[in-house]
């Protein structure tokens, strides 16, 4: 943990971009404390202000609900904000993600990170939800990075639970695993996905304890 002090994280991000490691093994909240670059986390968020805004589109020619419309609108305003303070921000002195020669990623326990923004117009659909955690949005940039260098390839998650609470989570996994695969497909949005590999049904569940 000493490592990842303020005092010694650039000392510690630096060995590992000039040391010649098979691998560096660190826990998440580390690995969350490597930044990634300013020009990465600005392409990331253009890219999810005009799929939200292509979302909105949809929505309204379809006639879509206004509450479905009024969330995908209120996530559009907090993307601008993170936009307008990623560009006002000053680029500090740590070493960015990009600079320490990883060439690929494990990710053990990876259902932590399933907390990942999914847009929809379907309601009480269990799974869905328009918040996305800050760590996933991290590693989503870092994958993508890892990705671009490998082709596609380079990402290997491990979990006993890729699906626990939801059919959402198989959508979430392969937006980090499979993002070439999806928009080959033309699919950019859970609606696109659910539509393609799923189906909505309405039935009676039961309460884990039995009682109702």
């Amino acid at each position: 943990k000493k490592d990842f002090q303020k005092k010694n994280r650039q000392k510690f991000i630096s060995k590992i971009a000039t040391g010649n490691y098979d691998a560096v093994i660190m826990g998440f909240t580390q690995f969350e404390k490597i930044p990634i670059s300013k020009e990465r986390q600005e392409k990331l968020l253009y890219k999810q202000i005009d799929e939200i805004t292509e979302s909105i589109k949809g929505i309204k020619n379809e006639q879509g609900q206004n509450w479905s419309i009024k969330q995908m609108e209120k996530f559009k305003k907090n993307l601008e904000t993170q936009l307008e303070k990623l560009l006002d921000s000053e680029k500090d002195n740590i070493m960015n993600f990009e600079e320490l020669g990883v060439d690929s990623l494990f990710v053990d326990e990876a259902h932590y990170y399933k907390n990942c923004a999914t847009f929809s117009k379907m309601r009480n659909v269990a799974g869905i939800s328009n918040a996305s955690a800050k760590k996933s949005q991290d590693l989503l940039m870092k994958i993508g990075y890892i990705q671009e260098i490998n082709d596609g390839k380079g990402i290997v998650f491990a979990t006993g639970t890729p699906i626990s609470n939801s059919m959402a989570e198989m959508f979430v996994m392969q937006r980090y695993l499979q993002p070439d695969t999806l928009r080959d497909r033309g699919i950019t949005h859970f609606d696109e996905w659910a539509s393609n590999f799923g189906e909505v049904i309405s039935s009676l569940e039961l309460a884990p304890e039995g009682t109702g």
